[in-house]
């Protein structure tokens, strides 16, 4: 179920994306909004359906050999309509404050910035070192 979640969010964001390269629209709120209204059907019908396939493990807790998996099938819808509520209220603010720059050249900044730090780090430790072998004498 944790791929059903990741999916919905990389899916959404993969909308978001589409919609300020294909289409031409400005990243902004109103990106955001027109995204986030156009996935929230297929986020909620997937998850839904993800969900009322467990129902019946969820409803047959008191039953005997039900047990082990009654208490997984309720932590697993409970991770489903968190993950659900997740992709469709905070993924789309987050997006907006940490996605599309605006700018590329900020982005190829950050990334030779960190990049550069990577590689002085690597040149101040320098390589390991190898130890000599020695080998005993045999008697």
């Amino acid at each position: 179920m944790f791929a059903l979640a990741a999916r919905n969010g990389i899916l959404l964001i993969n909308h978001y994306r589409r919609l300020e390269q294909g289409e031409g629209e400005g990243f902004g709120p109103k990106l955001i909004l027109r995204g986030a209204g156009e996935r929230v059907s297929p986020v909620l019908m997937t998850a839904t359906a993800a969900a009322l396939a467990l129902l019946p493990l969820v409803i047959a807790g008191p039953i005997a050999g039900f047990e082990i998996v009654h208490p997984l099938a309720v932590v697993v819808v409970g991770g489903l309509v968190t993950s659900t509520l997740l992709n469709l209220f905070i993924l789309p603010p987050l997006y907006l404050r940490f996605g599309s720059s605006p700018e590329p050249e900020a982005a190829r900044s950050l990334a030779a910035f960190l990049l550069g730090r990577a590689r002085s780090r690597a040149g101040r430790e320098g390589a390991p070192q190898e130890t000599p072998v020695r080998s005993e004498p045999s008697s």
